[in-house]
């Protein structure tokens, strides 16, 4: 068990725990697009690489990015999903300390902000607002949250298109198609696993209760969920 059964808190950044797991998420000002192509969208992996994978597998990396002014999360943040959509993000984070994530986002975010802004030569402001983070104290809540954040790109894809083929989520890690050292999957899997006979997961696999459960998970996260 995650956390105890209590419904998850008021999507507020100030509800700050030690060891909490949060649903973070933003939009572009105006719902405008943050990803213009397939560089922007790497850049902005770049930058959870960069932030978040140990600190002796991006010694190549400093070369490449002198101005950065570096911090390593490795030790304060897990990130246990993601989905980049051309106008918002999703992330799920576990942080260490008490507010690990407020400076994780910081850096995040304004790195990539400042490399927007410069590339298609903007000012201003990138994003709708600070990003928002609801606290996840439920173990429902947390599994239908996976399934939602990777169910996020089925609106862009063609008839026939599998969401495996979406190269800017953490789903097809989760199917053990890649192996992202910075990301951590187990919270998720080992759950799963050990709940498949939760009936409103009525799955025998990740892939199939993603895909095929016959429920939606909107009606889990409420107003909670965020579409483009």
């Amino acid at each position: 068990m995650l956390y105890t059964p209590f419904m998850p808190s008021k999507n507020s950044i100030k509800q700050y725990e030690e060891g909490g797991i949060y649903h973070i998420y933003n939009r572009g000002i105006n719902k405008q697009n943050i990803f213009l192509d397939k560089k922007d969208y790497a850049r902005f992996l770049f930058y959870l690489k960069l932030y978040l994978e140990e600190p002796e597998n991006t010694k190549d990396i400093d070369v490449q990015q002198r101005n950065l002014k570096r911090r390593n999360f490795h030790e304060n943040i897990d990130l246990l999903l993601y989905c980049l959509m051309p106008n918002h993000i999703h992330l799920a984070v576990k942080q260490k300390g008490e507010k690990d994530i407020v400076d994780f986002m910081k850096c995040v975010m304004t790195n990539y902000s400042m490399y927007f802004n410069k590339r298609y030569q903007r000012i201003g402001t990138l994003f709708q607002g600070r990003y928002k983070a609801i606290l996840v104290k439920n173990d429902e809540y947390f599994l239908h949250l996976s399934r939602y954040i990777h169910l996020n790109p089925s609106k862009l894809l063609n008839k026939g298109q599998s969401l495996v083929g979406y190269d800017y989520s953490s789903y097809s890690s989760y199917l053990g198609l890649q192996n992202i050292k910075w990301l951590e999957k187990n919270l998720v899997l080992d759950y799963f696993k050990d709940h498949q006979n939760d009936p409103l997961m009525k799955s025998n696999s990740y892939k199939s209760f993603v895909e095929y459960l016959e429920y939606d998970s909107k009606e889990i996260l409420g107003t909670l969920a965020i579409d483009g």
